[in-house]
């Protein structure tokens, strides 16, 4: 078996290689695999931006769905940037203190062929590209926050400035080998709390900051317009969550292969759960966007957890986690705040219990099927790790959410950088204000005020709270 590359502090590039004077490539003779697997990973992890535009834009009412749609490629492009910036170096350079990586790589600068800081076996810019996609991701699901009442140049200017203060100094404390939840230990194999804790957070005071929508009685209100839309979204984040879990071994080992059955595992409990919630609820009926939304809260789940748990822990996780934010279904009325794409409800309270799950159930046999980590959780007797979670879940909780608040404060009041549409916007909807000759659908073939029920025998619209409610109505009135 080949030796991994050893990081060489004098040759920062891994090399030399002006005038082809040294052969980057040849310290990876044998390991090929391991960065050809994780690049994979990270093109299938793209996928997951466009998903999360279509999810977004299929729950939206039609009127504000292709901004969603929109800002899921301006999101990428901002935080691709960002991350070359400086994004990069503030998460994850070798010279980074507890809290945040300094301008060691800043502008690119050292990332190039040499071992990555993740793994010695991944050249360090297939590691750049894999943790850019998180960040890009993370952002995207933030932005649902802003759901059909903010505008799009002030959310782009969010994206980059929280991603910078937010998210890269709490990649730090999870992953940089400096950082001090890294070395508390925490357990988060893929990102339940930098991605899903701090990314529900920070949507819950978008939410907040925003206010709530603005509506006078139409029908489509809180009814996602297109359920198919809904559906491509997950099945686009489902296969792209096999890359984000399967990947974040940072090899091709067993362990990676485990995580991503564990991620299939969970999220297909977690469709059972949910499905089972709906059913009860509604007393004997489905919903394809409640399953679909099962289907998220599993994969949210089961992040921290892939490579940390048993194949049959992971199930329960999935199942556990959709159950309870289904059960959740009233949330935005318990805490009298309008966050219609339930990113909180989903992102984080499905990543905080997945995180403390992960405490509970990891395994150090599981953990080891990459032949060196040995990470023990409540499962081997280690119930310390438990209390270590809960140092995780409530750290990156009250930072993400407060430091959110103060930046979107901030831009609140800056000249130009209103946060919210004006109410006559609103009621038209994002797409007629902020487009230009692009609407979602064929807006001439529905001239009459009519709505096409579907899911609900003879037109009736149930005033219920259930997730077959939010997608039984798709309006086609050219006034919605």
């Amino acid at each position: 078996m080949a030796e991994p590359p050893v990081f060489d502090p004098a040759h920062p590039w891994g090399g030399n290689t002006k005038n082809a004077e040294v052969d980057v490539n040849a310290q990876y003779v044998g390991l090929e695999y391991h960065y050809t697997y994780l690049v994979f990973c990270a093109f299938i992890v793209w996928l997951i931006i466009p998903g999360i535009g279509l999810l977004y834009g299929g729950l939206a009412r039609r009127k504000s769905s292709l901004s969603l749609l929109f800002q899921s490629l301006m999101v990428a492009s901002v935080t691709t940037f960002q991350w070359m910036f400086w994004g990069y170096s503030l998460a994850y350079s070798r010279t980074a203190n507890a809290f945040i990586g300094d301008m060691a790589n800043f502008g690119m600068r050292k990332v190039q062929a040499a071992p990555s800081p993740g793994s010695a076996v991944i050249p360090e810019i297939v590691f750049c590209l894999y943790q850019m996609l998180f960040c890009a991701c993370t952002v995207q699901i933030v932005i649902g926050g802003s759901f059909e009442r903010g505008r799009i140049i002030p959310s782009l200017v969010f994206g980059f400035w929280w991603a910078t203060i937010v998210y890269c100094p709490i990649a730090c404390w999870t992953w940089n080998s400096n950082g001090w939840l890294y070395n508390l230990p925490t357990l988060d194999f893929a990102g339940g709390g930098p991605v899903h804790i701090a990314s529900g957070w920070a949507a819950l005071a978008y939410a907040l900051v925003l206010g709530k929508r603005k509506h006078k009685g139409e029908k489509s209100h809180g009814k996602p317009h297109n359920t198919t839309l809904v559906f491509l979204g997950t099945v686009l984040i489902w296969f792209g969550w096999f890359g984000f879990n399967g990947g974040s071994a940072l090899n091709a080992s067993v362990r990676a292969m485990y995580a991503a059955f564990n991620t299939n595992t969970a999220a297909s409990t977690g469709v059972l759960g949910w499905v089972m919630v709906d059913y009860i609820r509604s007393r004997g009926r489905f919903s394809v966007v409640g399953a679909c939304e099962g289907a998220i809260a599993g994969l949210v789940g089961i992040t921290p957890a892939a490579g940390y748990v048993g194949c049959w822990q992971a199930a329960l996780i999935g199942f556990l986690t959709a159950v309870v934010c289904a059960s959740l279904q009233d949330l935005n009325e318990w805490l009298r705040i309008d966050e219609g794409l339930y990113v909180f409800k989903l992102h984080g309270i499905g990543g905080m219990i997945g995180s403390f799950l992960t405490g509970i159930f990891a395994d150090q046999a599981i953990s080891a099927l990459d032949g060196a980590t040995l990470a023990p959780g409540g499962w081997n007797g280690n119930g310390a790790q438990v209390g270590r979670q809960f140092a995780e879940i409530g750290a990156i909780s009250a930072y993400s959410f407060v430091v959110s608040c103060i930046l979107l404060l901030i831009l609140k009041y800056i000249p130009g950088m209103h946060l919210r549409v004006s109410e006559e916007a609103e009621m038209m909807g994002l797409d007629l204000d902020q487009f230009f000759d692009e609407e979602i659908g064929e807006w001439e073939l529905f001239a009459k005020d009519e709505q096409i029920t579907h899911g609900l025998p003879g037109g009736v619209v149930s005033s219920g709270h259930s997730s077959v409610d939010r997608e039984a109505v798709l309006p086609v009135s050219k006034e919605v």
